[in-house]
């Protein structure tokens, strides 16, 4: 602890290091490991059965071709379709699990003005792009500021609307892409509105 913000492919070597002691615990061993984290004989007194998926994260198509050689799938987040595409062709080929999902960021209102106001005020500093967004280690950076971030950057990031039909068709589009699951996390603060509106009338679009 303590430490300055890792790089990016040293986040990843010690992700990848984790991931095996991570599984060699979930199949019952004693694990001790010296690198770039450290383990000295730790054990699970009770492993679930069956073993938990160990899925990877990735928004780029390096990390997620990087990512096949040890997941059991793919979680990514709404990005540009072409981008989604890439990514899942980039994990099929690199002989990647059939398990992927996607977690889309929306912001939904009674207007699409408020819907915007929400997703500005929650999001903006999580628009930018790799490898801009792996670098980005605290909130105050100026590229976060209300005159560094412009309504096409929110709209690439979060699917806003107040439209909850516009929204089914935009979720199923990108779940079309190749994706067996879609998680749907809505950026703003106080969820019961959204809840309501998306058990009452979203959740009937996807499903049907």
């Amino acid at each position: 602890t303590g430490d300055a913000w890792p790089r990016k492919e040293v986040r990843q070597a010690r992700l990848e290091e984790c991931v095996s002691v991570i599984s060699r615990l979930l199949d019952g061993e004693t694990v001790s490991h010296d690198g770039l984290v450290t383990v000295h004989e730790a054990t699970l007194w009770e492993v679930a059965d069956p073993k938990p998926k160990l899925i990877a994260p990735a928004i780029s198509v390096p990390t997620a071709v990087r990512g096949a050689a040890w997941a059991d799938g793919l979680a990514t987040i709404n990005q540009d379709p072409g981008t989604l595409r890439d990514m899942l062709s980039a994990w099929d080929d690199a002989g990647g699990a059939d398990h992927k999902v996607l977690q889309v960021h929306v912001s939904w209102a009674p207007t699409d003005a408020e819907a915007y106001e929400l997703a500005y005020d929650q999001w903006r500093s999580n628009v930018f792009s790799p490898p801009a967004c792996w670098d980005l280690t605290v909130p105050a950076f100026d590229a976060v500021s209300k005159e560094g971030i412009s309504a096409e950057q929110i709209h690439r990031s979060v699917v806003v609307s107040s439209d909850l039909s516009e929204l089914a068709s935009r979720i199923h589009a990108l779940a079309e892409l190749g994706f067996d699951a879609v998680y749907l996390h809505h950026v703003g603060q106080d969820q019961r509105p959204w809840l309501e509106a998306a058990g009452d009338r979203l959740l009937p679009q996807l499903t049907s």
